[in-house]
């Protein structure tokens, strides 16, 4: 058997790409939703100066943190993202775009500049967390034109208000870059490789 029939595995997120990327692996697992104000914890991280790697922390073991207090008897997984670029010598951080509007202007602030995707991933079991992993991929987008831009919402449309850097790198947003360095799961929202080893660790899956 290739898991284990308990724990039960629980993925706190809503995420289709999460969800799509723990059944190809073929886990079984239920989603459920965490409702937390994540806008409050970024706005008090950088007003205390939190680094992006806590704050992603910060964000995940919200979620995770949250099912668990419903299903202690579970293995939940809470994971999030932070999208962090330098400009001008400062560095900001950027949340979902509202909007194509908001879409349109990630992608313009973004074109011709390198910027990190902060992954975080934790996972709690009995009100306390036994495991977490940050990895940060590093992402160069080329000097794209208007034009490109305005092709490329048109192409995907509303689904890229989905995504931190509103763009999608496992369809045609991949032609938005120069280069990329770090795992592909985790550019996706979860690095599958380091949260796999970490269940077969625990016995969840066959070694």
């Amino acid at each position: 058997m290739i898991q284990s029939e308990t724990p039960a595995l629980v993925l706190a997120s809503s995420s289709a790409s999460r969800r799509a990327m723990l059944e190809g692996a073929g886990l079984r697992f239920e989603a459920i939703a965490a409702a937390v104000d994540e806008g409050a914890i970024k706005e008090s991280a950088q007003a205390e100066g939190i680094p992006p790697a806590e704050a992603a922390l910060m964000l995940a073991d919200a979620k995770a943190m949250r099912i668990a207090a419903r299903r202690p008897e579970a293995l939940v997984i809470g994971g999030d993202q932070l999208l962090t670029c330098i400009i001008d010598g400062k560095v900001h951080w950027f949340d979902k775009p509202v909007g194509l509007d908001g879409a349109r202007q990630h992608l313009r602030t973004l074109r011709g500049l390198r910027h990190e995707l902060v992954t975080a991933t934790v996972a709690w079991r009995g009100g306390e967390r036994i495991w977490q992993d940050v990895s940060t991929p590093r992402l160069t987008m080329r000097d794209v034109s208007d034009q490109f831009i305005e092709d490329y919402l048109a192409l995907e449309g509303e689904i890229l208000c989905s995504s931190v850097g509103a763009y999608r790198v496992e369809g045609p947003g991949i032609q938005l870059f120069n280069r990329i360095e770090g795992e592909h799961s985790a550019i996706l929202g979860l690095p599958l490789l380091p949260l796999l080893r970490f269940l077969r660790q625990h016995a969840v899956l066959a070694a």
